[in-house]
């Protein structure tokens, strides 16, 4: 319980911290971000409209201690305010709520599945240290995880999108079909997500794979995993239960962090094939100076990110109990 608490003082106190920053860093840029936005309509608009723009995003002439009361309130009841030139109008958390599912249905899943079949892997590939498998996979997605995403998006969408037109490859969805849960349009929307999935899997694997294979073989040199061999335990139970039981935890860290990312959405992705996620709309709203969307974003990604540490944490201290007190 103790361990806990503190895990949760310590996510208050950076997410806090989070908070601060977003804050501060937008008000930091060289000249008004209300100038900024109307740069382009300056010499059209009259000084009324200026003082409209900067009451909008909070700046106004209010001091700095209380804007930065007003963000903290809008913060904790959601508001966030209206996109200024990604979407104008438009409520803030309305744009973002609109991007998360398509984020977490390309990049969450092909993150999970990513993990999980890099771990396998990885496991049988220690487990038979120098046999075909550890031979032929590792040293393929190793090199395959060098690759960049953008450069293996593009030559899949010319070879399976352009010259073969086997898969979609721009948009979510057909703009031609109304969204729902019909077969026709689920069916459209799989067919728009393997090309960009196809790649992040490609792309990511191998690390999963590396390093799980690394840690394992470490594992396998513990003195806890020679006597189980000694004791004549089945193999199958001495590679699951004694040594990638013990190997997995440290990489749920990171395999937490990039859950946390996941939020934010793979950016050259999401660019490459105009899939219109999280990190489509963060690099829209960074383009156009959209400075409520781009703190709504930024602070949705450190909250994911901080969140799924917290709970690898607390997943870590569950599977290993030594752990407890060295935190």
């Amino acid at each position: 319980m103790r361990f806990v608490l503190r895990r949760l003082g310590f996510f208050a106190l950076t997410l806090w911290a989070a908070l601060t920053l977003n804050f501060i860093l937008p008000r930091l840029m060289p000249g008004s971000p209300a100038l900024a936005i109307i740069a382009d309509h300056r010499g059209s608009l009259s000084p009324q409209a200026l003082k409209v723009v900067e009451a909008q995003f909070g700046i106004g002439h209010q001091n700095i201690l209380s804007q930065y009361l007003s963000y903290l309130g809008n913060v904790a009841t959601f508001r966030f305010g209206d996109s200024l030139t990604t979407q104008p109008g438009v409520s803030v958390g309305r744009i973002v709520l609109d991007a998360i599912p398509w984020t977490l249905g390309l990049v969450g899943l092909t993150t999970v599945l990513a993990f999980i079949l890099g771990t396998l892997i990885g496991i049988v590939s220690a487990w038979r240290r120098g046999g075909r498998l550890d031979s032929i996979m590792p040293p393929i997605f190793v090199i395959m995880t060098v690759i960049p995403y953008f450069w293996l998006g593009l030559i899949l969408i010319l070879i399976f999108g352009v010259k073969l037109r086997w898969f979609p490859y721009f948009f979510t969805y057909n703009i031609t079909l109304t969204p729902g849960f019909s077969l026709a349009f689920i069916g459209n929307v799989l067919d728009h997500a393997i090309l960009p999935a196809f790649t992040l899997l490609i792309t990511t694997i191998g690390t999963w794979i590396l390093t799980m294979r690394n840690t394992m073989i470490t594992t396998l040199a513990e003195d806890y995993v020679r006597m189980a061999r000694a004791k004549g335990l089945p193999g199958r139970r001495i590679m699951l239960d004694y040594a990638a039981r013990n190997a997995i935890l440290p990489n749920l860290t990171g395999f937490a962090m990039s859950l946390g990312f996941v939020v934010g959405g793979a950016i050259l992705i999401e660019y490459v094939f105009n899939y219109e996620g999280v990190g489509y709309l963060l690099l829209a709203a960074v383009n156009n100076d959209d400075y409520p969307l781009e703190q709504a974003l930024f602070l949705l990604i450190t909250a994911a990110v901080l969140v799924a540490i917290l709970l690898s944490d607390v997943a870590t201290a569950m599977l290993d109990p030594r752990t407890r007190g060295a935190r």
